[in-house]
């Protein structure tokens, strides 16, 4: 392998070995130096992307007056000092055959395996390609293609993906409006565990889109609530018991005994949780028409309103709006009354805010730039301390002038800062 390198100075010719089907460790020395490294890379990738066919080109200018040399000493030839330089594979092969065992040995013996994507692209294809026809040919088609098309189940191999399209199919067979049985229960049967059907799993998923096919729902509903209502149609019962919203003075206008239940713990002053369950037993709307409710983030403010007398229809959130609480402010919403929200004022708040007003047709309360400014100045003459603001702002989109008041100020807003704004406000309400 001996060639001048440009410049005119001798080169070092690398080591002969003897033929050998794969490299020497003196081999390995000489072919493993940095010099090479760019240009085993670029084999390398060819290789991998032509099925490890030793045929074809490589080129490029980006080559240093070292990287030039070692070039000029591996292929027995001159290689220009500038511009562009092309490679053979099926030269450097040739050049490899006697010491290394070729091309393909000497670049797995410097960095392992090479890999041909290109097969497996193709195995990939056919096995996804039989992944659908199996699963046509056990289950519903017009479900199956339209998983399919959803891309649900497109990152799973194709071995799981038939897996969880089995297992949707059972319980698609198995689930009958006319027999209902606990999600929780379905879910052990067909997978095992209790949880195997809990929301946000892909096999709920699919599932639910099997059941929107069936009940002519088109599209999976894209709130919890729509979602529960399918399961439910379908015969799968959800737990509705163990979550519950804060209440305070809800007076049902129906006459069922969950409403005349409630009615009687408004008129005592008694905070009430409601479940699920007792959302639907009121049978009938939550409020009559035309009531104005108070929406809070934190339930210290119900335990405040209760404990002063307050008769005020008053909702918690406790946070972001659970499911059971979405359910109650849709309730609310369709029921004609006027829905009133307040919350922190930090950016995570005006957030919610605006997905509380923006979802259930709610009303600011207490949430404009004067209610800010006057709650900030009421903590700062009470030597309250206040947090600063963190994270990116949020921009209210009821009042322009929030975000840049708060930006200023560079402090957040608590609910318990401003009680006593929002409880007097709710004693004048009733």
């Amino acid at each position: 392998m001996s060639s001048n390198p440009p410049g005119g100075t001798a080169s070092v010719d690398p080591p002969q070995i003897p033929t050998s089907p794969e490299p020497s460790p003196a081999t390995l020395a000489w072919l493993a130096r940095p010099e090479l490294a760019g240009l085993w890379q670029r084999l390398r990738t060819r290789l991998e992307g032509n099925g490890r066919t030793v045929q074809g080109h490589i080129r490029g200018g980006h080559w240093d007056r070292a990287e030039r040399r070692e070039l000029s000493m591996l292929l027995g030839r001159s290689v220009s000092p500038t511009g562009n330089v092309t490679v053979a594979l099926a030269d450097v092969d040739a050049r490899l055959r006697a010491t290394a065992g070729g091309l393909i040995p000497a670049l797995e013996a410097l960095g392992g395996p090479i890999r041909d994507r290109r097969g497996e692209r193709r195995s990939a294809r056919d096995a996804t390609t039989r992944l659908w026809e199996e699963a046509a040919a056990i289950a519903d088609r017009d479900w199956v293609e339209s998983v399919r098309r959803s891309g649900t189940l497109a990152r799973l191999d194709p071995a799981a993906a038939l897996r969880l399209i089995e297992q949707g199919a059972r319980v698609l067979t198995t689930i009958d409006p006319d027999r209902p049985v606990g999600r929780g229960d379905l879910a052990a049967l067909v997978t095992g565990t209790a949880h195997g059907l809990d929301d946000g799993t892909l096999l709920a998923r699919i599932v639910l889109r099997g059941l929107a096919l069936r009940y002519a729902r088109g599209e999976i509903p894209a709130h919890a609530p729509g979602r529960r209502d399918l399961w439910r149609t379908a015969g799968a019962v959800t737990d509705e018991v163990s979550a519950t919203v804060l209440t305070l003075g809800l007076r049902p206008p129906g006459s069922s005994p969950a409403a005349r239940l409630l009615c009687e713990r408004a008129d005592a002053g008694y905070e009430t949780h409601l479940s699920m369950r007792e959302i639907r037993r009121l049978a009938g709307p939550p409020v009559a028409p035309g009531t104005r409710v108070y929406v809070c983030e934190n339930p210290r403010v119900v335990e405040v309103a209760a404990d002063r007398g307050v008769r005020a229809a008053l909702v918690c959130t406790a946070g972001n709006p659970a499911t059971v609480v979405s359910t109650l402010l849709e309730a609310l919403a369709g029921a004609g009354a006027h829905v009133r929200y307040h919350g922190d004022f930090d950016w995570p708040g005006l957030a919610m805010a605006d997905r509380v007003l923006r979802r259930f047709g709610a009303s600011p309360w207490r949430m404009v730039t004067a209610d800010y400014e006057a709650g900030v100045a009421l903590a700062r003459r009470h030597a309250t301390p206040l947090e600063p603001l963190a994270g990116g702002p949020h921009v209210a989109t009821w009042d322009p002038e929030l975000t840049p008041t708060m930006l200023a100020s560079g402090v957040k807003l608590e609910e318990e800062t401003v009680l006593d704004f929002l409880v007097a406000e709710l004693l004048r309400a009733a």
